[in-house]
């Protein structure tokens, strides 16, 4: 098999913060001799979550096991997750934005046995509902854990408590209709129904601008789905929630704005 040298678009602080959080986990757990250095199995799983390479490749290209490979970016993976923030670590920076964005994203995920809960009818594919707050310039601050594809974006941000902890911290939040009837500080704009068949020039003119404030937040998810680990997952859906949190982590240490 022939192997070649790639690049990772990420800084070297991104690369030390987490061989840091691998040497001192060895180090706690008094762990032996292994393959590779904290070093290079930190390399080994930022190849896997930004370039998105699989557990064969990396295990040419670092002369280990498939197995060793698997093991070891399980292992930074956790490790990362474990330094994310959560919903109401991130509320005492969101609540100092202008107003926040809220969006849904659908991360695609191979078929799994129970395939109905994953598979979402708006999106007509399996995967695992994220919910992403972004700032007012589009740049991403938090994402949620995952839930099955077939959750709605409103039942998804319930469940999560995030609609309960925006208005809690009364930040004003753009959404699309899919959050319609959210109430509390969620702004989402007006829709035809039975009842209204057709809306105002008025109201057609706050779509407009409600549309201008939020298509920022899609920023957010691009960001997210830049790492192309989540352009398809190809390892059980409950694993999800782990691979974002940890590129949510690395994602604060590339951009340490929104970092705790």
């Amino acid at each position: 098999m022939l192997s070649y040298p790639a690049a990772i678009p990420l800084s070297t602080r991104t690369l030390n913060h987490l061989a840091g959080l691998i040497r001192r986990n060895r180090e706690l757990r008094r762990s032996r001799w292994r393959r590779l250095d904290p070093g290079r199995q930190a390399l080994l799983a930022l190849a896997h979550l930004r370039n998105g390479d699989t557990y064969t490749r990396l295990a040419c290209g670092f002369e280990i096991g498939v197995a060793t490979a698997w093991r070891y970016v399980r292992e930074a993976v956790d490790l990362l997750a474990a330094t994310a923030d959560g919903l109401h670590t991130a509320m005492d920076r969101i609540g100092l934005l202008a107003y926040a964005i809220l969006d849904g994203t659908l991360i695609p995920a191979d078929r799994v046995a129970d395939q109905k809960p994953y598979y979402s009818g708006k999106h007509r594919r399996h995967g695992v509902n994220m919910q992403v707050i972004a700032d007012p310039a589009g740049r991403l601050v938090w994402a949620s854990a995952a839930l099955p594809g077939a959750a709605h974006d409103l039942t998804a941000a319930r469940t999560h408590g995030i609609i309960d902890a925006l208005t809690g911290a009364n930040v004003m939040t753009f959404a699309d209709k899919a959050y319609q009837g959210a109430r509390g500080s969620i702004r989402t704009p007006f829709k035809r129904h039975r009842y209204r068949p057709k809306l105002s020039a008025r109201q057609r003119a706050v779509n407009r601008a409600h549309a201008r404030l939020r298509a920022l937040g899609e920023r957010a998810n691009a960001t997210l789905k830049t790492w192309k680990v989540l352009t398809k997952l190809r390892c059980c859906p409950r694993r999800a929630t782990a691979i974002v949190q940890a590129i949510l982590a690395l994602h604060h240490i590339e951009n340490p704005i929104y970092r705790g």
